[in-house]
């Protein structure tokens, strides 16, 4: 339909009398849609998302099994219990725009009961089984990606049964920033299930969360072997490489201004692109077949970088000697950081078998409590070639927890050092997540015996806090506000990274559900339950010295974190609005809700001030309990 006939036809439907403004709307909207080229499927309905249209989920602690460090500097990992659409949507709020890594290995969809979907699993006779693994998997990727920070990357495992799709998705959600599809050597054995060909291997799509970032993807060149580089000079060592161009578009009709003349001085090397009476060798690129070349680096860059060039006479003494022009390569950076090599597309490493994943978890749980877990070495090989030393790492297909494990090791590493914190999601089917996840990452921080009897030490500077996601409703009476920003403290000791709480706050005792106050010795949060207490605290805050700003989420009926009653303190808070914060950040991930507002009379939690003078505050309730 072309673009006049589609107007028309908008045009007509805009007038037919009879239909509501809903069909109205629905019609006019799929007349509007622009298709482009890509991935089309038929959404299927989940039922974990319908409940999302009417609750908002919270994360709730499960401090019994908390395992905290003597070390107070230990890096804080996150292991949540429940779906990881759920999940997920909890992160939007805690850590949009924080994560760096995320690796997930999602079901594959193999039709062998390796995949549920609203409770049933999907077999290979479902003809719907493509569809509702992708609705399954756009919807996840989608708040994934509002989680990448700007530098951040995401390494989804998959193989042949939905590679195809999941690539198509990925290049639509995480669009034009596809990074690459590496081959990884699984089974070198090869699997034996098909019929024609041996499969020996599996897929790993990496895609950053933005077009064009500065990402920090590579391996460290001393992780490779630093022997190359065994040149050195002021700066360090390095190795030379070629300034001609060798590869594709080499010719100089490819790139014309990359053709131009370089004068060496013959005593020692030293390069111009101005011949001058120390600078008298020429030297154009050209191949050794005679054909005009070109260089890799423009004349501007050249006077930018004139000492990484030097001029090297090559096939000394035979009929074939020549000068070139060389650049340095160098193995660190100037403040000693080891500079890192591009990961190759294959990952073929014997450790990579992933046979080594069960032997692995065998190890350290026992035989049998999970099928088909990921080797440490690959995800150790994620971790390392794409996160700096205190990155956040986030894993939402957890399993048997094999990236929190890896997070610690590398941590751990002497030469290493880092503070990496994990971030694991998994349901508790089958008490997955008590049992195996929790259990595995237990044992490597406390330490194990192996079943041939080796003891294996603990990775003891590190904390796992344990956490199990719930809801509230949706609708926005004050009394499900109020709830909202009780049961929201979790999340914001998440967020803040904040754990350690307090039972004064200047002069006043705090009160679970007045106010509560948690502070590290670096930073300050105060979290404010009932409004009736704010002159209180605002007045306490004059005698409290801090550095950095106290952050103040407070609640409120509206977005006004009442800034009014903190205006004489201003300079010492920095103030949120609960729960519009949330309902906020919600609103991003979750499918539409319309909402209405009860009338604060109506609240069964509305309250009357009742100060007492011994340094407590007091509420006595019309309505409700405390």
């Amino acid at each position: 339909m072309n673009s006049k006939d589609k107007a028309t036809l908008i045009k007509r439907v805009s007038e037919i009398e009879g239909l509501t403004d809903s069909e109205r709307s629905a019609l006019l909207g799929l007349l509007r849609e622009n298709k482009t080229y890509g991935l089309v499927w038929e959404d299927k309905p989940e039922a974990i998302e319908e409940r999302l249209r009417d609750e908002l989920p919270i994360l709730t602690e499960v401090p019994e099994r908390a395992i905290i460090s003597e070390d107070k500097d230990a890096p804080n990992h996150i292991l949540i219990e429940g779906d990881n659409l759920e999940a997920l949507s909890t992160l939007a709020y805690t850590h949009a725009g924080k994560i760096d890594v995320i690796y997930i290995d999602p079901p594959y969809n193999t039709g062998n009961n390796d995949f549920i979907y609203n409770d049933s699993f999907v077999d290979k006779e479902d003809s719907y089984r493509h569809s509702k693994w992708l609705s399954f998997m756009s919807r996840r990727l989608k708040i994934a990606k509002q989680l990448l920070s700007d530098k951040g990357v995401i390494f989804i495992s998959i193989d042949d049964n939905e590679q195809a799709n999941l690539k198509l998705l990925c290049d639509d959600v995480f669009r034009g920033s596809f990074l690459q599809q590496i081959i990884i050597e699984s089974n070198p054995r090869g699997s034996q299930a098909s019929k024609y060909f041996a499969n020996t291997h599996e897929y790993l799509l990496c895609y950053a969360s933005i077009k064009n970032p500065n990402l920090n993807i590579g391996i460290k060149k001393d992780k490779e072997g630093s022997s190359e580089y065994s040149l050195e000079d002021k700066r360090g060592n390095y190795r030379l490489l070629g300034l001609r161009q060798r590869g594709g578009a080499w010719r100089r009709s490819d790139r014309p201004l990359l053709f131009y003349s370089f004068y060496i001085n013959p005593t020692n090397g030293d390069v111009s692109i101005e011949r001058d009476l120390l600078h008298t060798i020429e030297v154009i690129p050209c191949r050794p077949t005679g054909e005009e070349s070109r260089w890799t680096w423009s004349k501007e860059k050249v006077k930018k970088e004139k000492d990484m060039l030097i001029g090297i006479l090559v096939n000394k003494g035979t009929d074939k000697e020549k000068w070139d022009i060389y650049r340095k390569n160098y193995l660190s950076k100037d403040n000693g950081e080891i500079i890192s090599s591009k990961v190759k597309s294959i990952w073929n490493e014997k450790e990579i078998n992933y046979q080594n994943g069960g032997t692995e978890v065998k190890s350290i749980i026992g035989d049998g409590k999970f099928n088909y877990p990921k080797p440490l070495f690959l995800i150790e090989k994620i971790i390392r070639s794409s996160t700096s030393s205190n990155s956040i790492i986030l894993d939402f297909f957890a399993g048997s927890g094999t990236t929190l494990h890896a997070t610690m090791k590398i941590n751990d590493e002497e030469d290493d050092g880092g503070t990496r914190k994990c971030i694991l999601i998994t349901n508790n089917e089958n008490n997955i997540c008590e049992n195996v996840t929790y259990e595995r990452n237990k044992r490597v921080i406390n330490g194990y015996t192996t079943p041939k009897g080796e003891e294996v030490a603990g990775l003891k500077n590190n904390n796992l806090r344990y956490y199990r996601t719930g809801f509230v409703s949706r609708s926005r009476s004050v009394q499900n506000m109020r709830k909202l920003v009780t049961l929201a403290t979790d999340m914001l000791c998440i967020k803040e990274d904040l754990y350690t709480e307090q039972d004064m706050f200047g002069e006043l005792k705090t009160q679970k559900n007045i106010f509560r106050y948690f502070d590290n010795g670096e930073k300050k949060m105060l979290i404010i339950y009932n409004e009736v207490s704010i002159e209180e605290l605002a007045n306490a805050i004059y005698d409290i010295d801090n550095e950095n700003k106290i952050k103040i989420y407070v609640f409120s009926q509206s977005e006004d974190p009442w800034e009014g009653a903190f205006e004489e303190v201003s300079d010492k808070v920095e103030l949120c609005a609960l729960p519009y914060a949330i309902y906020n950040s919600y609103r991003r991930v979750l499918p539409r809700k319309r909402d209405t507002m009860v009338n604060p009379k109506d609240d069964v939690l509305y309250q009357k001030e009742e100060i007492v003078n011994n340094g407590e505050l007091n509420f006595t309730e019309e309505g409700g309990e405390q």
